[in-house]
């Protein structure tokens, strides 16, 4: 009897249980369903990065170069996918891309992966019969850039996966698009990255680019760029570079070299243009004087190697101020051994060739001369005149506006402004150095580049009524800059010049490089869309003259 109470006991306790349980399931999913339904969807809402909209860019006066247009893009949620391998070809298949990144991307532990930025319509209903669970199609902003070619090495282009490549949209990506954060998906959610207003002047680029592609017609050059920069504080005003390229388009492109903006990222060998920086090192120590003479016999020797001026030509008893006037190579090494190989090099280096000048585009490159450090006497010589050392042409004009502000380095920039989602504004503050020469030297080297202008080689520069500091150069192209593995130099040659003026009170320093253009010199080729360029800049600024 007492066996079967405590049996009874413990069957009155199951069934109270159960009946609790019951009770308390029949209020979870049929009396409240609703409610729990919406805590659980709460609780598992999926945490998505929301792109929001990339921010334009601007030319220095407000001219778009950058904006965006509505259109549709792909994304993934990893955790969603069930057959990884599958989804990944059938999206390459569609989406004509590698199936292998997405795979890799399909394997990550996120929430969140983009998989093509803009799709087509076609894509879009490709995309919506195969039905692919954790593929996911959203409304997106394309980029767009409704001046074509122009001034593409300076924006450069968002590729597919939303990323800035090249120039200010590589630099700038993260400031561009907006810090990802990850929030809960709604259609109001928003991320907007900033706007950067350029310093890049609209009708200046125009000319300039306009400028190069008349010399393609009329001297047939392989390549060129035109910088235009202000001396005293490092504005880039203008940089073009032809040929350029479509970023609405630039996956037609099948020489990925073209998106490179070759004033900062491609090496070159300077010339005569050089020569005033082996003056400017030699008159701050006081190793020579503008008028410092000696003899020029048309040729030297050093280290059994011949050096000559060009074309042969012998000048005689020269001034320094006449070696940059007619270019004397011999001359530029006669100053450069009165300097020392040591002090040379240490000139070369105040100068900041042998590091890059830190400009906001993306890729800069530079080179540390290590050929130039070993100390060759035939090495030292060359580099006096501009071959055998590689510099970038941003590079040179940084050091022509020390030369033309008194003496101080300027870090070269192209973004003046970033304004904010919320309106607040970071202005591009320049960054000037030290003096790197004296102001004695600016002067005294001034006036001997104003006479190369006046009465020398560049006589075709000089315009009525304002002084203009210039020097020419013409280099040969060695094989390795060609692509060949060759020691030596080849036929091609680089036609540069660069000036600045109102020479005594500098507002604009000018670089011209021509890719073997076919004339001999730099004196018939550079000096003359120089001038075209220093012209338009006079008359569209409305700079005074210095004389009548």
């Amino acid at each position: 009897m007492a066996k079967n109470w405590r049996i009874n006991v413990v069957l009155a306790l199951i069934l109270l249980f159960g009946a609790a349980i019951i009770c308390r399931l029949v209020s979870v999913q049929i009396l409240n369903y609703e409610l729990y339904k919406a805590l659980a969807q709460g609780q598992q809402n999926d945490f998505k990065a929301v792109k929001g909209q990339r921010g334009q860019i601007f030319f220095s006066k407000g001219e778009i170069l950058a904006t965006n247009i509505e259109g549709r893009y792909v994304y993934a949620s990893p955790e969603e996918v069930s057959n990884k391998e599958e989804t990944a070809q059938r999206l390459s298949e569609i989406l004509s891309l590698e199936r292998e990144e997405i795979y890799e991307k399909l394997q990550k532990d996120s929430l969140f992966e983009s998989i093509k930025d803009i799709i087509t319509e076609e894509e879009e209903s490709a995309l919506e019969q195969a039905n692919m669970a954790g593929v996911h199609v959203a409304d997106a902003a394309a980029r767009n850039y409704p001046h074509g070619i122009m001034a593409s090495q300076i924006v450069g282009f968002v590729g597919g996966e939303g990323k800035g490549q090249y120039g200010i949209e590589g630099y700038y990506n993260d400031v561009l698009q907006g810090k990802e954060e990850f929030i809960k998906r709604s259609p109001d959610d928003n991320i907007d990255g900033s706007d950067i207003y350029l310093t890049i002047d609209y009708n200046l680029q125009y000319f300039a680019e306009k400028t190069l592609e008349q010399s393609k017609e009329d001297i047939d050059i392989k390549g060129g760029q035109i910088i235009v920069a202000d001396p005293n504080t490092g504005r880039i005003l203008a940089i073009a570079d032809y040929p350029g390229f479509d970023p609405n388009s630039y996956y037609n492109s099948e020489d990925f070299d073209i998106f490179q903006n070759s004033a900062v990222q491609k090496l070159f060998e300077p010339g005569s243009t050089l020569k005033p920086v082996t003056m400017a090192a030699g008159l701050d120590l006081g190793r020579i004087t503008p008028d410092t003479t000696y003899v020029d016999k048309g040729t030297l020797k050093i280290s059994g190697y011949v050096i000559e001026n060009y074309a042969g030509r012998v000048f005689g008893e020269s001034t320094m101020t006449n070696v940059l006037e007619k270019s004397i190579n011999t001359g530029a090494v006669f100053a450069q051994k009165q300097t020392g190989n040591s002090d040379f090099l240490r000139y070369l280096d105040k100068f900041s060739f042998f590091k890059p000048t830190g400009i906001d585009l993306q890729g800069e490159t530079y080179s540390e001369n290590r050929k130039l450090k070993n100390g060759y006497e035939i090495d030292f010589a060359t580099a006096a005149f501009g071959q055998g050392i590689e510099i970038t042409p941003i590079q040179l004009v940084r050091a022509f506006c020390a030369i033309a502000n008194g003496g101080k380095l300027v870090k070269p920039y192209v973004a003046d402004r970033i304004i904010g989602g919320g309106g607040q504004v970071t202005e591009t503050s320049p960054e000037i150095s030290d003096s790197i020469i004296s102001s004695a030297t600016v002067s005294k080297l001034t006036a001997m580049m104003v006479s190369v202008v006046e009465n020398g080689y560049a006589k075709s520069a000089k315009i009525p009524g304002y002084y203009i500091a210039g020097k020419t150069g013409t280099a040969q192209v060695p094989w390795s800059a060609l692509g060949e593995s060759r020691k030596g130099y080849s036929e091609e040659t680089w036609q540069s010049f660069i000036g600045f003026f109102p020479a005594f009170n500098p507002k604009f320093v000018v670089f011209i490089k021509l890719d073997n253009p076919k004339t001999n010199t730099a004196e018939y080729s550079a000096v003359p869309v120089f001038k075209k360029i220093a012209n338009y800049i006079i008359n569209y600024y409305s700079i005074p003259p210095d004389y009548e």
